[in-house]
């Protein structure tokens, strides 16, 4: 038996043993993900920026966000580790990814699928200025402000979310339900 279990019309799946409901659907993401496509396109016309995802969770969100971008762009990875298989971030960040590109001189946007603590992207923000861009900003699918610990500016932001645990749409629960394309939260919690 498959450690993540679809039950019913995918309103609720089973991942490790607990139970999930559907949070944030697919059609609510996609045109979310189109309006900040559009925005960063107005943003950066006449620039080619370049899109930085943090591995592993944020690939989806900026496969879909770069096809929401018109103008001309390029795209590279970095990989850092907070979580390991936990559910809440230990707070320490690894690199265990640098990027390739160059991007001295350039307009960097660094893409991630969730900011919590604030601790990953401040160190990201961070290392990115390091290399002298032309400037440097964050686009984030989901911001969990109530647990942001540092002052970030993130200037796209698709979502404000409560300090929830989310799986889907890139967003994993041990490794596992990335490939849903909804955001689901553990079915006991409530979103007021």
């Amino acid at each position: 038996m498959s450690e993540t279990e679809v039950v019913g019309d995918k309103q609720t799946i089973t991942c490790l043993g607990e139970q999930f409901r559907v949070y944030i659907d697919r059609d609510r993401i996609q045109e979310r993900v189109t309006e900040l496509g559009r925005q960063i396109s107005e943003d950066y016309a006449g620039k080619k920026p370049v899109l930085i995802g943090v591995l592993n969770g944020a690939f989806m969100f900026l496969a879909d966000l770069m096809r929401s971008i018109s103008i001309d762009c390029e795209v590279d990875f970095i990989k850092l580790s907070s979580y390991g298989a936990q559910k809440i971030t230990s707070g320490v960040v690894h690199e265990l990814k640098k990027i390739d590109a160059e991007i001295t001189g350039r307009h960097v946007i660094v893409v991630e699928d969730i900011v919590d603590t604030g601790l990953s992207m401040s160190y990201l923000m961070e290392k990115m200025s390091s290399h002298r861009p032309a400037s440097v900003t964050a686009a984030t699918l989901l911001h969990k402000h109530e647990a942001t610990k540092v002052d970030i500016n993130l200037k796209y932001v698709g979502f404000k979310i409560k300090n929830l645990f989310v799986i889907g749409y890139g967003l994993d629960y041990g490794q596992l339900a990335r490939n849903y394309p909804d955001i689901y939260i553990l079915d006991e919690e409530v979103d007021a």
